[in-house]
């Protein structure tokens, strides 16, 4: 059980609980673990899709790419929240993970 583990499920098994009879839910990145139980009965019974992936990157880079210029009109320049050297990176996962020091993006710089 070192490697394999039950991920926390609350919000995932909670949008189950609340979506209405034939809906969706999106599972947008890496959500679970390896042994993660899932409520199968419900989610037929109440006839839900489940979409989900990473973030598919070839489909919106086109469109998105132009957006990254000097004025940001994204908002991307402010939307890191910690930068670390790349040797740092698994206490920034650990840092994300726990939610500490306000993280909410990490850039890994090699160079650093």
């Amino acid at each position: 059980m070192d490697t394999m583990s039950v991920d926390r499920l609350a919000a995932l098994h909670t949008a189950i609980d609340i979506v209405r009879r034939g809906g969706t839910i999106s599972i947008i990145g890496v959500y679970g673990g390896t042994v993660d139980p899932m409520p199968m009965r419900t989610l037929f019974d109440k006839q839900i899709q489940l979409r989900m992936g990473q973030a598919n990157v070839k489909r919106w880079a086109d469109d998105i790419l132009p957006l990254l210029d000097d004025s940001d009109p994204l908002g991307v320049d402010s939307f890191t929240t910690h930068r670390m050297p790349l040797s740092a990176a698994p206490e920034a996962y650990r840092m994300f993970q726990a939610k500490q020091d306000g993280v909410v993006k990490v850039v890994l710089d090699p160079a650093a």
